[in-house]
């Protein structure tokens, strides 16, 4: 009989769902659009009950799509947005506010402070992080002493923190397992990712309460089962993952100095670094990559804010597009002797930048530029940033040598974007069959747990190629579009 694996894929514009049978091929998908809240600039919130809602709707859907019901289901992996911060009541199991969203810039101004204050070196020895708003825990800290009597509320023991992951694993688990992984944890700033703990030390600097916080379990482990009324049976949950984890083990990159790349509503590098965590000195992020078997792999990792959701920006505020499809033809047919740059800081810059004062401009605009020449811009900014993050990698680890990058998510099927991204990295990009890594990675989790998966080794050999893009542009060019690129960056610095 053939076994299956449902692969929860909740993510910052949707909710998904996909089954995968025990030769890990697409059985059926189902999706849901999230709605994004933007209460005031720099602020993004989503609903946490519609994020819950619209997980069970799409795992029914997903069901109902393959003829299969929940005793046919052998094992539930989840992967998530990251950072995302959900605080609710432990009682009713609801939201005390709204979703902070990992692009959300509202505790720019006190982790500001915090590096001031002179924290910023001891963060980052302890997390591998920077001090920004980007990570959980300044968002938790915002809800405490903003909403309500949340902090009272908090201090009696009543409200229970999780990112997205631990909140659907609390009700998918009928309130019984309160529980995350290494790789979230790994993105609050409050887990010491070298003793594999929450540090002591930061909870107190920023006052939350120990209680709040969910432990801490491998990336392929028990985290419990779901309650029978949920899909009519009770279904194991066999692997958690931040969405670029699970990215990364769904690539395969097992070895060390093999990278990967997913690029949806941002775009996240993560390079494999092995057992021992890399320092960066070009503010990238030093991350847990996942942890089985109690052993953990790091990992280096920059981020893109805004690769999607350029193109989402340009149909959607913009009007210029009907569909993100059309970027890829518009770009195609864009004036050549037009050097037309976006760079996108809708929400401030990543890394290696780390500007949350930033905001986006486009330089290099002609009476003749129009659609075509913005959606090339659109296009080629993901691929700058890129290489912009790839550079950093080099600098701090050194032992890239001839980098082949691994890419996924929802762009990479843009053959226009994909062949530039070869050209200004003047390296191949491998496209594999299977783009669904994220979802993939969370079944393999889970495939491991209940031993539908041997080993890494048999996920290395089941990875596929689909195409491999090389390098074509004349390097002239090449440089003069960089340095093109560079110059529009400086421009748009806070302190540029």
């Amino acid at each position: 009989m053939t076994s299956h694996i449902l692969a929860i894929d909740q993510g910052t514009t949707s909710s998904r769902a996909i089954i995968f049978d025990d030769n890990f091929h697409i059985v059926s998908v189902a999706q849901q659009e999230l709605t994004q809240f933007f209460p005031k600039s720099g602020w993004v919130e989503h609903d946490g009950e519609e994020i819950l809602r619209s997980t069970l709707a799409t795992c029914h859907k997903a069901l109902d799509q393959s003829g299969l019901q929940g005793s046919d289901i052998d094992a539930i992996g989840i992967t998530n947005q990251r950072e995302t911060t959900i605080v609710w009541d432990k009682q009713t199991g609801k939201p005390i506010h709204r979703a902070i969203v990992w692009q959300d810039r509202r505790t720019s101004a006190f982790c500001a402070s915090l590096d001031s204050w002179g924290y910023g070196p001891m963060i980052t020895n302890k997390t591998g992080l920077l001090p920004d708003s980007y990570f959980s825990a300044t968002k938790i800290k915002w809800l405490l002493d903003n909403v309500g009597d949340a902090r009272k509320k908090a201090d009696r023991g009543q409200l229970l923190f999780g990112t997205v992951d631990t909140f659907l694993l609390w009700h998918l688990t009928g309130k019984k397992i309160h529980a995350t992984d290494a790789t979230n944890a790994s993105r609050t700033m409050l887990y010491n990712i070298h003793e594999n703990c929450w540090d002591h030390e930061l909870l107190e600097i920023l006052d939350i309460p120990r209680a709040m916080l969910p432990e801490v379990q491998d990336s392929s482990a028990d985290f419990g089962t779901t309650t029978p009324e949920l899909f009519g049976a009770p279904i194991r949950i066999g692997g958690v993952a931040g969405d670029q984890q699970a990215a990364l083990v769904g690539q395969a990159c097992f070895a060390p100095g093999m990278v990967k790349s997913t690029y949806g509503t941002g775009c996240f590098i993560v390079l494999n670094t092995g057992e021992q965590p890399v320092t960066s000195d070009n503010r990238l992020l030093t991350t847990i990559g996942y942890r089985l078997r109690g052993k953990t792999t790091y990992a280096l990792e920059g981020s893109i804010f805004v690769a999607g959701s350029a193109v989402q920006w340009m149909r959607d505020a913009m009007g210029l597009i009907e569909s993100a499809e059309q970027t890829g033809e518009l770009a195609g047919q864009a004036d050549p002797d037009q050097d037309v740059y976006l760079v996108p800081a809708f929400t401030g810059l990543g890394a290696p930048h780390w500007d949350g004062n930033a905001r986006g401009a486009i330089f290099g605009i002609t009476r003749a530029t129009g659609p075509a020449e913005l959606s090339r811009a659109a296009l080629e900014s993901v691929c700058y940033q890129t290489r912009d993050l790839l550079d950093a990698m080099q600098k701090d680890w050194g032992k890239m040598g001839d980098t082949v990058l691994r890419v996924d998510g929802g762009m990479v099927a843009s053959n226009y974007t994909m062949q530039f991204l070869a050209d200004i990295l003047n390296a191949p990009v491998d496209r594999p069959v299977i783009l669904e890594t994220t979802a993939l990675g969370a079944a393999y989790l889970a495939g491991l747990h209940i031993g539908m998966v041997p080993s890494l080794e048999k996920i290395s050999a089941s990875w596929q190629l689909n195409r491999q893009f090389r390098p074509s542009l004349d390097d002239a060019v090449r440089l003069r579009k960089y340095n093109g690129w560079k110059e529009a960056v400086r421009r748009t610095l806070s302190t540029g």
